[in-house]
């Protein structure tokens, strides 16, 4: 094969406002089917990216001969039953994030994984492809700052809306598994390490039963880390990354627009440095790299390790909320 040819399993406003678009821009990829339970839904969406098949079932999608991979921005609680449903008709999987909804549904996956070896599985968090994190990632490799010792993130957003997917507690809304699960990673991805201990507080909305403010503080070996997640305050978001001579400062974390330059500020004793990151469109390029990994048989850029590593932690973080106590991971030993 020269493209891998992507079915869009569902038709949720990710999948239409920015991986769909994102597909069809990437190189080595080509949308070919997506699949709706409203087949009306599927029609439109199928018209409006120019894609050739629109499909009323999920399972119609994974029978078709012309899908080598599907792209998967399900509901959470749908997140491994579908991607396991993929790896069995033959298919790689690009799966939103979060990857399921605890790390023990997550190792079930990776289980099923394990016996199609030829197929790729990867989480889909796309910020880590923008050329705005390796650009940090250089900077604190490089000792700009000098050891790392803290991460600190804030994620947020307002919805109040009772019929939003994402304000159900049986489809695993809330705060922590729609956003919470960035600060989690980001700090795990630069400490290159799983937390040791957790301690987080949660405000609970007592409409959803969703949490709608999270706290968290992740304990590592070489430092710390702390993030805040909202779903009920203004939107904003932005990661602090504090090191023993320096610190730098990335402003859109995780959102950042395809057409306008990133700019990273790094500041280290009274010397302050603004690095420019070129625009990019970080869906794109993950959607690259996947394709790549999926075309020449080779590693996908995050290992399916990783994100039950994350889900561990999304785990841990809930328990402790509930808890009210210091909770230790199971991610030893994770990568």
């Amino acid at each position: 094969m020269s493209v891998v040819r992507w079915g869009i399993l569902g038709t949720a406003r990710i999948a239409e406002r920015q991986v769909g678009p994102a597909l069809r821009r990437a190189a080595g990829c080509a949308v070919t089917a997506v699949a709706s339970r409203d087949g009306v839904r599927a029609a439109s969406f199928a018209r409006a990216l120019d894609i050739p098949v629109a499909l009323d079932s999920y399972d119609a999608l994974l029978q078709c001969g012309e899908v080598d991979a599907v792209y998967i921005p399900l509901p959470n609680h749908l997140h491994v039953p579908w991607s396991v449903r993929a790896l069995e008709h033959g298919k790689h999987v690009l799966c939103e994030k979060p990857i399921a909804m605890s790390g023990a549904e997550a190792r079930l996956l990776q289980d099923v994984a394990r016996a199609h070896p030829e197929l790729r599985v990867m989480e889909a968090f796309m910020y880590r492809f923008h050329p705005q994190w390796e650009l940090v990632r250089q900077l604190v490799g490089s000792g700009a700052i000098g050891a790392l010792r803290l991460v600190e993130a804030f994620f947020s957003y307002h919805n109040a809306y009772a019929g939003d997917i994402r304000n159900r507690v049986e489809t695993g809304g809330g705060a922590l598994m729609d956003i919470g699960c960035y600060g989690i990673s980001v700090a795990r991805w630069l400490f290159g390490a799983e937390p040791v201990r957790v301690m987080a507080s949660m405000e609970t909305d007592p409409r959803f039963g969703t949490d709608r403010l999270t706290t968290a503080v992740l304990e590592f070996e070489g430092g710390t880390a702390t993030f805040t997640c909202g779903t009920q305050l203004a939107p904003t978001q932005r990661v602090h990354i504090v090191g023993s001579e320096g610190r730098i400062e990335v402003d859109l974390p995780f959102n950042a627009p395809l057409d306008v330059p990133r700019r990273i500020r790094h500041v280290r004793g009274a010397v302050a440095n603004e690095h420019i990151a070129e625009p990019a469109d970080q869906f794109a390029r993950q959607c690259e790299r996947f394709a790549h990994a999926a075309l020449h048989l080779a590693p996908v850029p995050t290992p399916l390790s990783d994100a039950v590593a994350n889900m561990d932690v999304i785990d841990a973080v809930a328990e402790s909320a509930r808890e009210n106590v210091w909770v230790y991971p199971c991610t030893q030993g994770a990568r």
